[in-house]
């Protein structure tokens, strides 16, 4: 787990401190975000994004390891099939702190810590999208390649017809266009002899 540092521990001795921070990653997991106090959020942001990273392993390995620092199994299954498959795409970052102001009683300041499950951003999961796309065509090509070289020289056959049609079509696209003009300067002029 990440270094401790130097100094005063959370609570009252290093036992109690992981306690506490194996208790907040568990509730981290189970409700996706809590509030508390800047200082926990800071303690507690490197142990919940390691643990991510165990859970985004899969391996059973892994499940133990955590397994060993959160003792409730309902929070860990879902750490390892929700929250993981949430952040399969992402590299890193998996929580976000937001400062929220001071606590009433004490005036101690406050965050919520939350679990940053969105996609990592739209242009990514479509090149992601793309690039797997683009591998199972090519391992579906690699296949029929050896197979159909008949089927090749059919494809540019009908490649090349609709080619053709296309010329025939363009000249009737571009006189559409210029019959539309006529139609409005007729228009224009007979609004303006209807004006005068």
């Amino acid at each position: 787990m990440p270094t401790p540092t130097k100094g005063p521990r959370l609570g009252g001795g290093p036992a109690h401190e992981r306690l506490m921070l194996a208790n907040l990653a568990s509730a981290l997991f189970e409700h996706k975000r809590i509030t508390t106090t800047v200082t926990k959020a800071k303690r507690l942001k490197p142990y919940a994004e390691r643990l991510v990273t165990f859970a985004k392993r899969g391996d059973l390995a892994s499940r133990r390891r955590v397994l060993g620092l959160i003792s409730n199994k309902g929070v860990v299954h879902e750490l390892f099939t929700d929250i993981a498959q949430a952040v399969e795409n992402r590299d890193g970052g998996y929580t976000r702190i937001t400062k929220i102001g001071n606590r009433k009683g004490d005036n101690a300041p406050m965050a919520v810590i939350e679990l940053v499950l969105e996609p990592v951003s739209a242009k990514q999961a479509v090149v992601a999208e793309a690039t797997a796309a683009a591998k199972r065509d090519a391992a579906k090509a690699a296949p029929a390649a050896e197979e159909a070289p008949e089927a090749e020289a059919a494809e540019t056959e009908a490649a090349e017809a609709p080619e053709a049609a296309e010329t025939e079509e363009a000249p009737a696209a571009e006189e559409a266009p210029a019959e539309e003009a006529a139609a409005d300067e007729a228009a224009a002029d007979e609004a303006e002899k209807d004006a005068k």
